[in-house]
């Protein structure tokens, strides 16, 4: 069964036949057929007015900020161009935009919390984009500035033309588990002080498949053995720019020997604990909320739908 997450199922066709087309892009951000999509600071403009909804602007409404930053091409939806555009340059955008109360921008995760998941897909998308832009302006080939392309689907380098893509970090996030009950782990930072333990993951290395990215992770982490894994489902992370690549995998060892560096605590945690925990009748154990595909996995195995 595809199970689909938070900031995914983005419901713009990415054309990427149109994109190639600078004219046809330049013409068509300047006309009536546009939408754009502001983020400040990478926050996003949202209407928190009944049901909270992403705000998009008219040509007509960006030219008049005068900002200097391209547009970054989306996609299309019924007959209009979708864009997405920096406004950082802008010290106030919400008195310049002159926009009315119940419209700000709001940090992503938290306005992700009440957009519905198509326009969750459409923020991921947006925020990694204009993020990579941000943090990728100088050519790793020669050092000089690069400029965007392609409707910003990459960068070209203008002095020794280099081109150069956004990139996609492969995060593999495991709920190992053995018989009832399931490994969780605290690791060291933001996660360790909310009390709240999670799905085991780290980043792929190169040269390394999921299943042998699962089985290093959970290995250097807790010091556990891993022998079946099975895929149970993906979700863009857009914090810079990530793919979760969910599973579950069956522990072959369960002594753990914890990697001190990197985690706080890792743990088994019984079925019985890990349910009361996700229909919040404990204290005693706080889990990752819906919008994590950790806890999509974790309740996958607790409720038994997960088939070896």
């Amino acid at each position: 069964m595809s199970v689909l997450h938070t900031f995914a199922g983005n419901p713009l066709d990415r054309a990427d036949v149109l994109r190639r087309d600078e004219r046809w892009l330049e013409g068509t951000r300047k006309s009536a057929h546009a939408r754009f999509l502001a983020l400040w600071q990478l926050n996003v403009l949202v209407d928190t007015r009944e049901q909270p909804r992403l705000v998009w602007l008219e040509a007509g409404e960006v030219d008049r900020l005068g900002t200097t930053l391209p547009p970054v091409f989306l996609g299309m939806s019924h007959d209009l161009a979708h864009f997405a555009i920096d406004l950082s340059e802008i010290d106030d955008p919400h008195h310049e935009l002159g926009l009315g109360e119940g419209v700000s921008f709001q940090e992503s995760r938290s306005a992700a919390m009440t957009l519905s998941r198509a326009e969750t897909g459409i923020l991921a998308q947006s925020r990694a984009q204009l993020g990579w832009h941000r943090s990728h302006r100088f050519c790793s080939s020669c050092g000089e500035e690069s400029e965007q392309a392609r409707g910003g689907h990459l960068r070209r380098c203008v002095a020794c033309g280099a081109e150069h893509f956004p990139r996609t970090d492969p995060v593999a996030i495991m709920a190992v588990v053995d018989g009832e009950r399931c490994l969780l782990g605290q690791s060291k930072g933001p996660l360790a002080r909310t009390g709240m333990y999670s799905a085991l993951a780290g980043f792929i290395d190169q040269g390394e498949s999921i299943e042998e990215a699962v089985r290093r992770e959970v290995a250097e982490e807790a010091g556990i053995t891993v022998g079946d894994v099975r895929y149970h489902s993906s979700q863009p992370w857009p914090f810079p720019s990530s793919l979760m690549i969910g599973c579950h995998a069956t522990a072959l060892s369960t002594e753990i020997r914890i990697d001190t560096e990197e985690m706080a605590d890792v743990s088994w945690f019984e079925r019985d604990l890990v349910t009361a925990a996700l229909e919040q009748r404990t204290r005693e154990l706080r889990l990752p909320g819906p919008m994590a595909i950790a806890h999509h996995l974790i309740r996958a195995w607790a409720y038994d739908e997960v088939r070896w």
